[in-house]
């Protein structure tokens, strides 16, 4: 996660650049983007609330790395992000997911992510007052009789009230210390302990539907009337493990303040939040007239438009307005244009970068260079069975050419092509673990042909394989 220092225009590209391979338009796009949220923060006057964000729109087939794009800026930076697909949503008033549900999703998301946040601020604290509870409920501390409870009252009992004998509480607290270091090296987990549950039997879940789109929101009865019908408190034995887990949710919920954590949440997802409006070209129109209202497509583009521009939207944590998140569309628009979307929509998205189709070069970097590159997860999938798996640089060649190659005679599905080979290529290695356990495995050029050969021979059993 970059600071502020670090939201650079170029300091960006190099951090996409550790996990997207090319597409270096489309980087410097986004990077200015988030350069100019951040510009827009440190504007004092008025005009601060009328610079919006210029919207995006990426045009590429499948499998370049749009959507990568997206989810890596969003990490980059710890902003709320969402990726939801276009075609999924119909218009108010039909069945179906309305286009508000996205804005409430990114709220969830921005409230997570400050609850956590809140938490590892929190933890040191919480594990202090949790080791406490635990060690009352392994070590309780004996009550006294009542007749050794002082009554000021009782003329029996003196004037001054009776000293508890120091070596009893020595005692107790010895006992205390020792448990407390065992507790601390994880040798009392298994001990069962009781402890007491609130049980919340009684309060059913309340389903509230919003408008006419039927969006369901749960609102919990218990939340709403958990002062008016208290909980009923239950005594339950459990493991100190288990224990410790129940005891941290409650201790979280007392010493984290939920009112900051929703102003906070609310407050990132209108400043900060991020929304990947993916396969956008299946909402447009083809060109081709139609009979009465088109639900999931230009009716989809009418409820798009005022959440892009600029409206209110009602969730359970409050109001949110949608004035400055930054919304990222794409789609492959292999059978549509982009004018083909209304020219309203159109408009809200003023910065248009298309993504090329991935190269034989591409498709090796993809293989060696990034952090998570493939053949670094395949070779870590099988160290798990004592197999050390390598590739030599002919059999890298050899799978990034016919990577390329399916891809132009056929569908082309981008780096998504590569799992595919992969999988076909160690399929061996994968199955017969037994055999190559503790062997070191050596993927050639040979080796590679001879599995793709098959599949290459005949095009049109390819396209069921690959």
């Amino acid at each position: 996660m970059l600071n502020e220092s670090g939201l650079l225009p170029k300091k960006i590209v190099e951090e996409l650049d550790k996990y997207i391979v090319g597409q270096e338009e489309a980087k410097k796009k986004v990077a200015i983007a988030l350069r100019n949220r951040w510009r827009r923060q440190k504007i004092t006057s008025d005009l601060k609330d009328d610079i919006i964000p210029k919207n995006i729109i990426m045009i590429g087939p499948t499998g370049v790395g749009k959507t990568e794009i997206a989810r890596r800026l969003a990490k980059l930076v710890n902003a709320p992000f969402i990726k939801v697909e276009a075609s999924k949503f119909t218009e108010v008033g039909y069945v179906g997911r309305d286009c508000e549900s996205m804005v409430r999703e990114l709220v969830d998301v921005a409230v997570n992510m400050v609850r956590e946040e809140m938490k590892e601020k929190k933890r040191e604290e919480v594990q202090k007052i949790v080791e406490e509870k635990l060690l009352d409920l392994l070590l309780p501390k004996k009550s006294r009789t009542s007749s050794s409870k002082y009554n000021p009252f009782d003329i029996t009992q003196g004037d001054e009230k009776p000293v508890l004998p120091q070596s009893d509480e020595d005692v107790f607290q010895k006992a205390r210390e020792i448990l407390r270091e065992k507790l601390r090296k994880g040798e009392l987990e298994d001990k069962e302990v009781e402890i007491e549950i609130k049980d919340a039997k009684g309060l059913p879940l309340f389903q509230v539907f919003s408008g006419g789109s039927f969006e369901e929101i749960e609102i919990s009865l218990q939340e709403m009337l958990g002062k008016i019908m208290p909980q009923s408190p239950k005594r339950k034995k459990v493991r100190v493990s288990e224990a410790r887990k129940i005891l941290e949710n409650v201790a979280f919920q007392e010493v984290i303040d939920f009112e900051q954590v929703t102003q906070e949440a609310l407050d990132r997802v209108q400043n900060s939040g991020i929304i990947f409006l993916d396969e956008i070209d299946k909402i447009a129109s083809r060109g081709a007239p139609t009979h009465g209202p088109d639900v999931s497509r230009e009716g989809v583009q009418r409820d798009i438009l005022p959440i892009v521009e600029g409206s209110t939207v009602l969730t359970k944590y409050g109001p949110v307005r949608t004035d400055h998140i930054l919304f990222i569309a794409a789609g492959a628009f292999h059978m549509t244009k982009v004018s083909d979307l209304i020219p309203e929509l159109q408009g809200r998205f003023p910065i248009r970068v298309e993504l090329k189709s991935l190269t034989k070069d591409d498709f090796k970097k993809i293989l060696t260079e990034p952090k998570n590159s493939l053949i670094r997860q395949y070779s870590e999938l099988l160290a798990t069975e004592g197999i050390q798996l390598e590739f030599n640089d002919e059999a890298i060649d050899s799978m990034a050419e016919y990577c390329e190659r399916i891809n132009q005679e056929m569908e082309d599905i981008g780096a998504r092509r590569l799992h595919t080979i992969l999988e076909i290529v160690l399929e061996d290695y994968l199955f017969d673990v037994e055999t190559y356990h503790n062997t070191k495995v050596t993927v050639t050029k040979e080796v590679v042909e001879e599995k793709l050969k098959k599949v290459i021979e005949s095009r049109d059993l390819s396209r069921f394989i690959l």
